[in-house]
């Protein structure tokens, strides 16, 4: 076999393995009925802060436990127990992505996603005119 043919195959498979690896990684994404349903899986949930709701940071008791409310993509309400630091600017996201595990009547996130009103964009589209 020709050195050519070696590396050749030594590629493909490290794409391969590259490929397969990034698929197993991908989360699904699920409502909060769906996680209760599958307590042991790990879920991507997308929602809404429940701003009527307090939320929970106290640094100096457990500084990488915050908790919160908020309302999934279908209107359920569930209390998320999120193992980290609370992050920058929360209570101004207009979407949350949460990665975690449904127990009980609380959802337990390792990781957060969110999606900020943008700083450039005041909100009303802006008109051109062309010249």
């Amino acid at each position: 076999m020709k050195k050519i043919h070696i590396i050749g195959i030594i590629i493909i498979a490290v794409a391969t393995g590259a490929i397969l690896t990034s698929l197993m990684d991908a989360g699904t994404y699920a409502d909060f009925s769906t996680a209760d349903k599958n307590p042991g899986a790990e879920y991507h949930v997308v929602g809404k802060l429940n701003k009527d709701k307090p939320h929970d940071f106290n640094p100096e008791l457990d500084a990488n436990k915050f908790t919160f409310f908020m309302f999934d993509n279908n209107g359920i309400e569930k209390k998320v127990i999120l193992y980290k630091s609370k992050p920058q600017d929360f209570e101004n996201a207009e979407q949350i992505v949460l990665i975690g595990k449904s127990k009980g009547n609380e959802f337990h996130a390792t990781e957060i996603l969110m999606k900020c009103p943008s700083k450039y964009n005041s909100g009303t589209p802006t008109e051109t005119s062309a010249n």
